[in-house]
């Protein structure tokens, strides 16, 4: 291979990139080469081809055919392109299915429901002739002052590592490479401020951001690794061969690809100011570790192609990359495939697609608070108020078609049905006057429509008030990329408008459609408190009937916080997972303690949570073995999410209250009773020690099973024994669980 064919395969082109912002610095970035010129020499990826702006899926599909016979035919070595799109919350195509946001897939704690929603998107994408999808996100929230937080799934790394993984096995096994984002520490940014410094310490990193990487690349056997934008005390991701190489490769062993976050290695000119020219920015990012330049070759050509020429970067460096990219096409069939007839018509939302959205839409929403209104049984008047009452866009996430592009095509159409909330009310009681009234916009100051908002709800027999957010990016809507905030109030005068309803007397149901949790102990409890209070976020397309049938009592609430919902925005940065002195204690003054704790989630039946019991002693490279009695104690068939959490007593360094070792959704009808029993290999308690290994060490742990991290229903102790256990690569990390059912 020539330099100039070695080096094609290790760009990406963008061939319908526009005046369209979707990309961060995309209008700054954008590239004036020909797509002709670019693929003189080959190609390595096609960029977001039908991802980028509404295309037919058939038309396109018959184009891309007919491209990759091109590359095959007139160029001298006949290498198709991979192709490459956003999957987050389902192919980000248009009339492609929509799914819940991933905040949703942890709060609805079912790795296995994840997997399945993985493979179908997988399935249409492969169908497409896609052959990498860029997900999922496994950052850890930190703060939720960032806009990206729906894209994240969980405050707790372990939760973030099975479902996210789950997540890789389901789009993997569909033929299709997952990409891991962001790699590494991107969601611990100073104020929760996208692309701004991460301050985290070693230990941190290694203890609560890493470990869900390190699960999807050794458990999940994950394909593709995309780099971090963010720089960690002071040297950034792109140009740090520690974690790309030393962390990544190294130690656990990743034998994939890693491609650059969009113009994140022209960045390290640009933004982080570490690099001269864009020829040193591609030195550093390909010594660093990174592979492949998304989405266009700013830096990967012709500056690069100068320095190895006049002898400052070493050819070998490409060599590497070139044959870590050619083993990956190898893999994906993409040597051999000849193209020969594209998909005439294919169905992007079928009947599975929406069967997988709904439950996944149904478990994943969280009652937060309930004085017996609900489930609402049969009114006969309902005023329904906010502007999230009958708004799609709504129920999608940043990442989502129709909000990540059409939003810049607003005369076409979504492509597929998506019925809101007030849609799915009238469905299911036909027989109700329903009186909408926006109340207020998701953003702004106008406050004129509430009066006739309160006036809907003195007539009615109840209200349900549709707040919460609006995704977009860099500054259009609420939340999303770029869409950072200072305050964690919901956006405009919304709590205005949920307060003035309150006010009339009239039971007030409170929906809060987001992407991030929002401040609203107000509305949960004290003389402002609705009737209930249902957060879902970003449920997707079946979200407007799954919400109509928890309110209505069809469906059963079953969905927990996976992350804690937040005091205020001056407690942040938060975690549960904090030491004695990162929770409220008598040395301040400032109460830290979010308003529902995580793992927190009511339901329409109770739980009774007995009877843990484990052995008094575990050596300290053994298995905890852990079983907890459950009894459905109400009148109603429902599922419980079963949480062991536990704490090590005295360490030699600091560590968390509480920590969740292992988590099961049990479903009991009345009365009946479950054993639940959790397998939990000691590497799940190991920490870095001051000596910076990672290290399992004796002494007492307390375990405990309840509703949330703070509910200690039911208690035991055991002891790990002998010496300091050093855990490597090859480490169990997964709990087992059994469930042994019966009746009383």
């Amino acid at each position: 291979m020539t330099l100039e064919e070695k080096l094609a395969q290790l760009v990406g082109f963008w061939v319908d990139q526009g005046d369209e912002v979707v990309a961060p610095m995309a209008g700054e970035m954008a590239s004036s080469t020909r797509y002709g010129d670019a693929t003189a020499h080959g190609l390595g990826h096609l960029t977001r081809v039908y991802g980028t702006r509404p295309v037919d899926p058939a038309e396109r599909a018959a184009w891309l055919w007919s491209e990759q016979r091109r590359l095959q035919t007139e160029t001298r070595l006949g290498i198709p392109a991979l192709v490459h799109e956003e999957c987050l919350t389902g192919l980000a195509a248009w009339k492609a299915a929509t799914f819940p946001t991933p905040l949703a897939w942890g709060a609805a704690f079912d790795p296995q429901l994840v997997e399945r929603m993985g493979h179908a998107i997988g399935r249409s994408m492969r169908e497409l002739g896609v052959h990498q999808g860029l997900a999922p996100v496994l950052d850890v929230i930190r703060d939720p002052r960032w806009g990206r937080v729906d894209e994240c799934i969980a405050e707790d790394p372990y939760v973030v590592g099975t479902i996210g993984t789950a997540y890789v096995r389901g789009l993997q096994d569909a033929g299709v490479h997952a990409t891991l984002k962001h790699f590494v520490g991107y969601s611990a940014s100073q104020a929760g401020r996208n692309h701004a410094p991460v301050h985290v310490g070693r230990r941190e990193l290694e203890d609560v951001l890493l470990p869900p990487f390190e699960m999807a690349v050794r458990s999940g056997a994950v394909r593709s690794v995309m780099n971090s934008y963010a720089e960690i005390d002071g040297v950034p991701v792109a140009a740090t061969p520690e974690y790309l190489t030393g962390i990544l490769r190294d130690r656990w062993g990743f034998d994939g690809v890693v491609v650059s976050d969009y113009f994140a290695v022209a960045f390290l000119e640009t933004m982080h100011a570490v690099a001269s020219d864009r020829g040193q920015a591609a030195h550093l990012a390909l010594e660093a570790g990174i592979d492949v330049e998304l989405p266009s070759g700013d830096a990967y050509l012709e500056p690069l192609i100068e320095r190895i020429r006049d002898g400052r970067t070493p050819e070998e460096l490409v060599d590497r990359a070139v044959l870590r990219v050619l083993a990956q096409k190898e893999d994906l069939g993409l040597l051999d495939a000849t193209f020969d007839t594209p998909p005439a018509s294919i169905d992007l939302d079928n009947p599975e697609h929406r069967a997988i959205a709904r439950e996944l839409a149904e478990k994943s929403i969280v009652l937060l608070s309930n004085d017996g209104t609900l489930p609402l049984a049969a009114p006969t008047s309902i005023a329904l108020i906010g502007p999230n009452a009958d708004s799609a866009e709504a129920l999608m996430g940043c990442y989502s078609f129709a909000n990540h592009v059409l939003a810049h095509h607003p005369s076409t159409p979504l492509g597929f049905e998506i019925p809101t909330v007030g849609e799915a009310l009238r469905s299911r009681y036909p027989g109700a006057r329903i009186d909408v009234q926006l109340g207020c916009a998701v953003e702004g100051d106008d406050r004129t429509g509430i009066a006739a908002a309160v006036e809907s709800a003195r007539s009615s027999d109840v209200a349900v008030v549709v707040v919460g957010d609006r995704a977009g990016l860099f500054g259009r809507g609420t939340v999303g990329e770029g869409n950072d905030v200072e305050s964690l109030e919901l956006p405009g005068v919304q709590r205005d408008l949920v307060e003035a309803v309150v006010a009339t007397g009239t039971p007030v149901i409170v929906i809060v459609l987001s992407g991030r949790p929002y401040a609203i102990g107000w509305a949960l409890d004290g003389p402002t408190a609705a009737a209930a209070v249902v957060q879902s976020f970003f449920p997707g397309e079946e979200g407007g009937n799954a919400l109509a049938a928890i309110l209505a009592g069809d469906a059963e609430p079953s969905g927990r916080l996976p992350v804690s919902l937040p005091r205020s925005a001056g407690a942040q940065p938060y975690s549960y997972l904090h030491p004695i002195l990162g929770g409220p204690n008598e040395v301040t003054s400032s109460d830290s303690t979010p308003v529902r704790p995580f793992g927190f989630g009511l339901g329409y039946t109770t739980f009774d949570r007995t009877e843990l019991r484990v052995e008094q002693s575990v050596a300290t490279d053994g298995t905890i073995r852990a079983s907890v009695r459950i009894r459905n104690s109400g009148q109603r068939g429902g599922s419980d999410l079963v949480q062991l959490y536990g704490r090590d007593l005295v360490a030699s360094v600091t560590r968390p209250v509480a920590q969740l070792l292992g988590y099961a959704r049990v479903e009991l009808d009345p009365g009946e009773v479950a054993v639940v029993t959790f397998d939990v290999p000691t590497a799940r308690l190991a920490f870095t020690n001051r000596d910076f290994d990672r290290v399992v060490e004796p002494g007492e742990i307390e375990l405990w099973v309840g509703g949330s991290c703070a509910d200690k229903q039911t208690r035991a102790t055991v002891t790990l024994t002998g010496g300091d256990h050093g855990i490597g690569s090859e480490a169990p990390v997964l709990t087992g669980v059994t469930v042994e059912r019966g009746r009383e």
